[in-house]
């Protein structure tokens, strides 16, 4: 199963990160981190399309209106030479390397924009802004994640697999692990090659599905430093790849987004930087054409999802925090 992306609409809203978009634009998946293992990401696909999961609400809260903003102009010019100089600092950078027993921990501020249906009538209606934390073992299968949007229990649940039905749990590019990611190639020609080959299908063409990947594992995951830098490059070598000169991630830090058009569903995807470190902030999906789905007109200027990354480190235990204790 892709990664179970932008898809956030009908009945109810699941939490945030993580690209893969199904064929049928008709039906809006809710759109989950990639860090959920492909058989809890079903399990809870599964409840929401049953209409069992949220009630057409973000856990406890109270459905807002729909999320918006103003769009950004994209244009061709220098995409290129941000992405080599977005590359030179991520490779600049220094990211700890995990011991055994240790834990990605990443957490994040994200909200959505949903289709509602109340008596037969559907609306567009917005998810608040909340924390998403996770945690995830070096091999992938062991991990917890504690998002109001997702889980029934303040206190979270496990990602562990195998699971109660013996799922096993396999990394893969839409389900990566720390472990998985060093042994990718950091070469950019033969990093997209894989990238191709492996999303081959799935998706509205091969270029969109091929960036959305990538801006998967930017957002929750934890490559190691050579792989991060190469896949800045590696996104500069896809075709309708552009810079947006302003936008925002979820909780406000305004920068400069390096984006792609999804012509099929009319949806932008932004990688959001700073302006002056290039380090990474946060992504967003933003709707530029109109359309109309489900007897719902979806407006440009509609944010389908965005979110802010707010903390990245090692920790020793699931539940710990940077700092603090389990």
């Amino acid at each position: 199963m892709a990664h179970i992306h932008q898809d956030i609409q009908r009945e109810e809203p699941l939490a945030a990160t993580g690209p893969g978009r199904p064929k049928n634009q008709g039906f809006r998946l809710p759109r989950l981190a990639i860090a959920l293992p492909v058989a809890a990401a079903l399990a809870v696909v599964g409840a929401v399309v049953a209409g069992s999961a949220l009630s057409g609400t973000a856990g406890s809260e109270v459905a807002g209106p729909a999320l918006t903003t103003q769009i950004g102009t994209p244009t061709t010019k220098g995409a290129a030479h941000l992405l080599e100089q977005i590359s030179l600092v991520a490779a600049e950078g220094s990211r700890p390397t995990m011991k055994p027993g240790q834990y990605v921990y990443i957490e994040s501020q994200a909200a959505a924009t949903y289709v509602r249906d109340v008596d037969d009538k559907s609306s567009l209606a917005g998810q608040p802004l909340h924390k998403r934390q996770t945690w995830r073992s070096a091999d992938g299968a062991k991990g917890w994640l504690i998002d109001p949007a997702v889980n029934k229990s303040p206190e979270g649940e496990t990602l562990s697999l195998p699971d109660e039905h013996g799922h096993p749990y396999k990394a893969s590019l839409n389900g990566p692990s720390y472990d998985y990611l060093a042994t990718l190639p950091t070469d950019p020609d033969q990093l997209l090659q894989l990238i191709y080959k492996q999303t081959k299908g799935m998706g509205n063409s091969p270029d969109q599905e091929a960036f959305t990947t990538i801006g998967d594992l930017l957002t929750e995951s934890y490559p190691p430093v050579e792989l991060y830098s190469a896949l800045f490059k590696a996104a500069a070598k896809i075709p309708g790849v552009v810079v947006v000169d302003r936008a925002q991630d979820a909780i406000g830090r305004t920068g400069v987004a390096v984006a792609r058009l999804d012509e099929t569903s009319g949806e932008r995807q932004e990688w959001i930087f700073d302006k002056k470190t290039h380090v990474f902030l946060g992504e967003r999906s933003v709707q530029v054409k109109e359309v109309i789905q489900s007897g719902v007109t979806e407006k440009p200027g509609t944010v389908w999802f965005t979110s802010a990354v707010t903390r990245r480190a090692i920790v020793d235990r699931i539940k710990q925090t940077p700092g603090g204790s389990a």
